[in-house]
């Protein structure tokens, strides 16, 4: 397949002027001198080095080689949500495996907090990371996003490349003579020794870990107060990171490509490109693992001479072995935990209901089988969710992953409830393979309040076409807590033990001065208390019943005296003194 890749570029050249033209103009946009070739995207050869750099920077990588396949023309549709999709090679070729395109959300989501000013997209690590390893190598990466091998530039002994002497004792490429690039960000030693990150929060930073290599990346671009929205600022950055022309170009059409829509394809099952900037094939490329030969003069290629005009290396003889000498077997890959997994299912999740603004009690737990049965550890479980909910796990976040573990079982972070009542569902899915899980219902219920009381026991009252000098204030709870934002209505009724909205006696008033004796639409406040509207009477004398309740039955009946004012009695005349 990755050798039609390239073919099927040049191939759609042809018919695809319009395209071409657009593509040609947002790369002229977005990079300074930056050309298009005759398939709109973008090309030149290389230019002056990093504004940011002295001379001979050799930026982040040292200068190492870098795949030069272009994206293919047609942008590719994104994969449905419910895993069960398909997709067609070319899709293939252009999907980011599930656990690369986490490492570079979750890149983007921690600069976005620490760095907001760079305005860092994801896809321009994805960009840079198809340049540098061709993601990951299709996503050769274990649960924990570390490469199932160690992918290693070549040697930088100044032989058709950079010179760059040993600055790690050999403790990242093996190598105590010269560095190499490594990881998937091919990163050099001494440039990880300072740009290195914790990605994936396990205390180590790795480059051969795309968590860890893709915020270190992330951090790398953003420096000097750099914003990557600005197309000047997007062309130091890239420049920064390998100072090549035809590099930024390269990196800026994936941009492109992976702005325009792009979806995750499982683990292990991306492609390779083909082409790389030293000439060598994407196939050999820069990719060392335990079983490779060891070639002294170009470890990262074995079967390639590190200079032009050295001669080969001796092939391997094709003599049969004697009779009897048993055939050693083929080499085998072993299966990882992420492939070993047949299914997912419930881990005793308790039942999911909260109220409204509250933490759901019970978490979530799958748990990952293998076809026997067994747990598996260390394999991710993406939690999703999904519905019209403004339900959250913790942090605010609609999407969660959790590593299994030594039982196979995988516990989501707290849920969240948020304003919206009813049910919704979180789906979990395992990362890397196409294999879906249990649906969870979670169910957010009104808030609600289960006592009432007046924070004050003057009695109100009120002379007949008057008004009470007191409002009626109460305040709510629930099992001894404030009850916030629970509805309530208050309705004046003609007794205790006769609900029916009264038709006289006191009364409010609604915005244009007309008589309501029901208000409906209260709410109780941030406190617990709801303070009601101004209260008024028509001529009727008596005692009447004001009856508030809220949501989850709490009910409180407050009483009304509606009577004459009392007048004093004229003094009797004082009997005239006898003379």
């Amino acid at each position: 397949m990755a050798a039609q890749f390239g073919r099927r570029l040049c191939k759609g050249a042809v018919t695809t002027a319009v395209a071409a033209a657009a593509v040609a103009a947002l790369s002229a946009s977005q990079a300074p001198g930056v050309t298009a070739d005759d398939n709109g995207r973008s090309t030149a050869a290389d230019a002056q080095p990093s504004p940011d750099a002295t001379a001979g920077d050799s930026g982040a990588t040292g200068k190492s080689p870098y795949y030069t396949d272009l994206p293919p023309l047609n942008t590719p549709s994104p994969a449905p949500t419910d895993g069960t999709s398909t997709v067609t090679p070319v899709e293939s070729e252009a999907g980011i495996p599930a656990t690369v395109l986490a490492a570079y959300k979750k890149a983007e989501a921690e600069l976005r907090e620490s760095k907001p000013g760079c305005n860092l997209p994801w896809q321009l690590l994805a960009a840079i990371g198809q340049v540098e390893s061709g993601q990951a190598r299709g996503g050769r990466v274990d649960a924990d996003g570390t490469t199932t091998s160690k992918i290693l530039g070549p040697q930088l002994d100044g032989n058709g490349f950079e010179l760059i002497r040993d600055t790690d004792n050999g403790a990242y490429d093996g190598d105590t003579a010269y560095d190499s690039a490594v990881g998937p960000m091919q990163f050099i030693p001494s440039t990880w020794a300072w740009a290195g990150r914790d990605g994936n929060g396990d205390g180590v930073k790795d480059p051969n870990n795309i968590y860890d290599a893709a915020l270190a990346t992330g951090h790398y671009l953003c420096r000097n107060g750099r914003d990557l929205s600005d197309s000047g600022d997007l062309d130091r950055a890239i420049l920064s990171y390998n100072p090549s022309r035809h590099y930024v170009n390269t990196v800026l059409s994936w941009l492109e490509y992976y702005r325009k829509g792009t979806h995750e394809i499982p683990d292990g099952t991306g492609t390779i490109p083909d082409n790389r900037s030293d000439g060598s094939s994407g196939s050999g490329g820069s990719y060392s693992s335990p079983s490779s030969p060891s070639n002294p003069s170009n470890p990262s290629n074995p079967s390639k001479p590190s200079t032009p005009g050295s001669p080969s290396p001796t092939p391997p003889s094709t003599t049969p072995p004697p009779s009897g000498t048993p055939t050693p077997p083929a080499p085998t890959t072993p299966v990882t935990p992420t492939q070993s997994v047949d299914h997912l299912e419930d881990s005793g999740t308790a039942k999911l209901t909260a109220m409204a603004g509250d933490a759901f009690t019970g978490q979530i737990s799958t748990k990952a089988e293998n076809a026997a049965g067994k747990g598996v550890a260390k394999v991710r479980i993406r939690f999703t969710i999904v519905g019209d909910t403004d339900a959250a796990f913790t942090g605010g976040e609609k999407v969660a992953t959790a590593l299994t573990n030594s039982s196979g079982v995988a516990t989501a972070p707290a849920l969240q409830a948020g304003e919206t009542t009813g049910a919704f569902t979180v789906r979990a899915a395992l990362i890397g393979r196409t294999v879906t899980g249990p649906d969870y219902t979670a169910t957010v219920t009104q808030r609600v309040a289960d006592t009432l009381v007046r924070t004050s026991d003057t009695a109100l009252t009120c002379t007949p076409g008057g008004e009470f000098a007191d409002a009626v204030q109460v305040k709510a709870t629930y099992k001894d807590a404030v009850a916030d934002k629970v509805a309530a209505t208050a309705t004046l009724i003609k007794s205790a033990d006769d609900a029916t909205e009264n038709d006289k006696g006191p009364y409010f008033k609604d915005a244009d001065g007309k008589t309501v004796r029901t208000l409906t639409g209260l709410t109780t406040g941030a406190d617990g208390l709801l303070k009601l509207p101004q209260l008024y009477s028509d001529d009727t004398t008596g005692t009447f019943v004001l009856r508030i309740t809220t949501a989850g039955g709490a009910t409180l009946d407050v009483t009304l005296t509606v009577a004459a004012a009392e007048t004093s009695a004229s003094p009797s005349p004082s009997p005239s003194a006898s003379s």
